[in-house]
């Protein structure tokens, strides 16, 4: 079985200074430099990055989320992750990056947490 077209889309949060980018689909070589482009073009101080639809991860896609990660440090930025699938979970406590992320169980859950 063939995963779907992978698409990153942003979108204001449902509050003041937050952003939210939902990534559709695998995150894989092919697909990670499209989501460096989004996480680039956000300037708003929390960022949260919706996995809800990422089946799995590779290990460019653990680069480009450490990136992000990286960058909003440096900007003094907030960042979390919302609606990491087992597979994607299991990815980040296995290379040790799970403790870099704040994660949500759901958009509304990280929406509150970096009010």
């Amino acid at each position: 079985m063939q995963p779907g077209p992978s698409s990153v889309e942003g979108r204001a949060g449902s509050r003041a200074g937050q952003h939210v980018l939902c990534v559709k689909g695998p995150m894989t070589l092919t697909t990670a430099p499209a989501f460096q482009d989004a996480v680039r073009s956000v300037a708003a101080p929390s960022l949260i990055i919706d996995l809800s639809e990422v089946p799995y991860i590779d290990s460019s896609a653990m680069g480009a989320l450490v990136q992000a990660y990286v960058s909003c440090q440096k900007a003094g930025r907030r960042l979390a992750l919302v609606g990491l699938s087992h597979r994607v979970k299991a990815v980040l406590q296995i290379t040790g990056l799970a403790p870099l992320f704040h994660t949500y169980g759901t958009l509304s859950e990280a929406e509150q947490g970096l009010a």
